[in-house]
């Protein structure tokens, strides 16, 4: 059974403001983070949507710069991925990320599908910053309940899986991460490689450098940066960003 506040949320969905829904949410899970992104174009990669202030916005970028985690499982398999607590993830599972979560301040992360059988449209993560053994009863009914109404939403949506206007699940008229394949296009024409490659190129380049794939992307576009076959590209001064 969901709690109190987790249905005075589903009834506040449908009248926008994404940024008090996902607030809202925060404090009726008690979590530290909430975050919803949806699957768009041919290779559907995960397009956030909206999320709370502070670290889910940070561990989205971090699983997106990775291309690995909770949050691509769930949406790949289409079934609720729980690591309440990622430091006791397997080291082979989802490389590098449970070391570069504790540094953004995430010890857990939650996801769940946003889908239908077969239909794959987005994911609902939530997010700790204190690891626990096990996700609570409650905590995980009222996701799970949340996960149902979104995807409610984009399913009575038009025929292209769009929310109706004005509600919270309206997606951006523009893709964020569209820059990024942008840069996998110039990256795989620079190096000869095919696309799969080259967003790893670009992907292990970000890494490297502590800087979200993003950022690397709009150099790539902007001509900032150049990628040759003898490195993952030149050298890029600063740190993670945002």
């Amino acid at each position: 059974m969901i709690s109190d506040g987790m249905a005075q949320v589903l009834r506040s969905l449908r009248h926008g403001g994404n940024g008090t829904t996902a607030v809202a949410c925060v404090e009726v899970l008690e979590v530290d983070g909430v975050a919803v992104s949806l699957l768009a174009g041919d290779a559907q990669e995960v397009e956030p949507l909206w999320h709370s202030p502070g670290v889910a916005a940070h561990f989205e970028e971090l699983q997106f710069t990775l291309g690995v985690g909770p949050g691509p499982d769930a949406a790949l398999t289409g079934a609720v991925v729980l690591a309440p607590d990622l430091n006791r993830v397997r080291d082979d599972r989802w490389p590098g990320l449970p070391a570069e979560a504790q540094k953004i301040g995430v010890g857990g992360a939650c996801c769940f599908p946003l889908g239908l059988g077969a239909i794959r449209l987005g994911v609902l993560s939530v997010v700790t910053s204190r690891p626990s053994s096990t996700m609570p009863e409650q905590r995980y009914a009222d996701a799970l309940a949340l996960g149902a109404a979104l995807t409610g939403m984009l399913l009575e949506g038009d025929e292209r899986g769009r929310a109706p206007s004005g509600t919270v699940m309206e997606p951006p008229g523009e893709l964020h991460r569209a820059v990024v394949h942008q840069a996998t296009g110039m990256v795989s024409v620079q190096l000869g490689v095919p696309l799969a490659e080259a967003l790893l190129r670009l992907r292990a380049f970000a890494f490297s450098r502590d800087l979200p794939l993003g950022d690397v992307a709009g150099d790539v576009v902007a001509r900032r940066l150049r990628f040759n076959d003898d490195m993952d590209g030149p050298q890029s001064g600063g740190g993670r960003k945002g």
